[in-house]
């Protein structure tokens, strides 16, 4: 029997993602990266190794540490991460 539910939204979108693997200087990087207008704008990006991921956009690359603590990596690595990430966007 179905369970009455009170939705807070129940969207269907047509959504582009981009899978892209490499292995820089200090970790390797095997992403999901996808667009939709559910994010405002923002990209979904999530890391297919360790099962994080984060909602990410301009401004969140103004939060110091914020790559490193949303994908639980170290520095090094989220610097890279973010290197990319900016690229990406075209920052």
């Amino acid at each position: 029997m179905m369970q009455e539910r009170d939705f807070l939204y129940d969207d269907v979108e047509q959504t582009k993602t981009r899978f892209v693997c490499w292995i820089g200087e200090t970790s390797r990087f095997d992403l999901a990266i996808t667009h939709s207008e559910h994010f405002f704008g923002k990209i979904l990006v999530l890391n297919l190794l360790s099962n994080r991921f984060a909602i990410i956009g301009p401004d969140d690359f103004e939060e110091p540490g914020y790559i490193a603590h949303a994908f639980d990596i170290e520095d090094e690595a989220a610097e890279e991460l973010e290197g990319y990430l900016r690229d990406y966007i075209g920052l």
